[in-house]
């Protein structure tokens, strides 16, 4: 692939960055998980509006301690990752969290906090907390009603993702598959930013099955999902966050029907670009956190041990400059 002058130095830049904390990551033991896609709720403090049409299983506390009890017996550290929580409640959320980390007292290293880049304060709110080391990146959630298509490429809300990499933040992509390549036009505009793809790019895991009766048919096909994703690798400024999938399983599921997904996004952005996500609690809606371990595990065992190891830990080590 030719490269231009650009992209020649965004990839030098992300090297760059990757290789804060490099000299820890020699030292990692084999059996740590980053997990990169982190939710904590206390909804006696937390006002989360989506919880309203959630299933039942999501609409309680979530709290660290719940959350030591679902990974335990894994050797875990994590990334805190924003809830969608009510706009007035941006900034407590940030705060409590990103006080959280910085206490190191619980698993959580660090925090991608939420944020409305198109919003008129955007920069004022960046960098109110861009000194604190904890602070990675912004989502912004982008499959809701309140975004619909092509909402990501609104000039406000490209100014701002541009700032986030003036300073040196990333942002986190979670929206709907058919609007994939709305993604790819908001890297090509931001290409100084750096930017983490959610869950495989949210596919729905019927499109790579066989019909079953009575099942509603997905938007898009494997084939439009998988070359939205082939295109998101080639931008030199996305990683793959291999995470969310397992909550789409189903009564009977397994490990073999998540491996499509997660392995044409391994391939697709190889094995230095790619970091692991819990997504706890919204995994339960359809296995455990281990359950969810288990199978990415079973899926990924037939590669070699150091991808298996950069997977689950240190690309995120890299990737974040994360202190373990």
């Amino acid at each position: 692939m030719h490269l231009t002058r650009r992209d020649f130095l965004q990839q030098a830049s992300l090297a760059a960055l990757a290789a804060t904390g490099c000299a820890t990551v020699s030292h990692v033991p084999d059996n740590l998980i980053i997990d990169t896609h982190q939710h904590l709720w206390d909804l006696g403090s937390q006002k989360l509006p989506w919880l309203g049409d959630a299933p039942a299983i999501l609409r309680k506390n979530y709290r660290t301690e719940e959350y030591r009890a679902a990974t335990a017996g894994l050797n875990i550290r994590a990334v805190y990752m924003e809830v969608d929580v009510a706009d007035n409640s941006l900034v407590s959320e940030a705060e409590l969290i990103l006080a959280m980390a910085a206490g190191g007292k619980t698993p959580t290293l660090a925090a991608v906090i939420g944020g409305r880049p198109d919003a008129p304060d955007f920069a004022a709110y960046v960098k109110r907390f861009a000194k604190q080391t904890a602070f990675k990146g912004v989502r912004r959630v982008l499959h809701s009603p309140a975004t619909p298509p092509g909402y990501c490429l609104k000039p406000a809300f490209v100014s701002g993702v541009r700032l986030l990499g003036e300073q040196g933040k990333s942002f986190d992509l979670c929206m709907r598959a058919p609007e994939l390549m709305d993604a790819v036009k908001l890297t090509e505009l931001c290409p100084d930013t750096r930017f983490i793809l959610d869950h495989c790019g949210n596919p729905d895991l019927k499109c790579f099955r066989p019909s079953r009766s009575g099942e509603e048919r997905p938007r898009h096909t494997a084939d439009q999902w998988k070359r939205s994703i082939d295109a998101l690798a080639k931008r030199p400024n996305v990683i793959g966050k291999i995470s969310g999938v397992a909550a789409s399983l189903t009564k009977g599921d397994g490990a073999d029907d998540l491996a499509p997904a997660v392995n044409h996004c391994l391939d697709s952005f190889g094995p230095d670009r790619v970091v692991f996500g819990g997504d706890w609690p919204v995994c339960l809606l359809g296995t455990t956190y281990p359950g969810w371990v288990a199978m990415l595990q079973q899926i990924i065992s037939p590669r070699p041990l150091e991808h298996q190891r950069k997977l689950w830990a240190r690309n995120a080590i890299r990737h974040y400059g994360l202190k373990v």
